[in-house]
């Protein structure tokens, strides 16, 4: 059972019509499953990032937050770039 509050959520996956959120807050993370038509337009893509209450685990209230969905994206890229950079071979033959 997800406590009703306001959580930030990254849209996980899509499952057919659904859409599969990460929730986080100062109580937990948790899972919700929801229509994919009830998010902002804008936020219909994997990695979003949105500010959301809910209330009988369900959405009440939605803010996409295109900036924070940016830089996560970009810090997932550098690090992915860090570890594909791996050290020279010091071992001589």
């Amino acid at each position: 059972m997800i406590p009703d509050g306001t959580y930030t959520a990254v849209l996980d996956r899509f499952e057919d019509s659904k859409a599969a959120l990460e929730l986080s807050g100062d109580d937990g993370r948790y899972e919700l499953v929801i229509d994919q038509h009830d998010l902002p337009q804008p936020a219909r893509h994997t990695d979003a990032v949105l500010e959301v209450e809910v209330v009988d685990e369900a959405i009440v209230a939605a803010d996409y937050r295109p900036a924070e969905s940016t830089r996560r994206v970009d810090d997932a890229q550098n690090r992915f770039d860090r570890l594909s950079n791996r050290p020279p071979d010091d071992e001589t033959s």
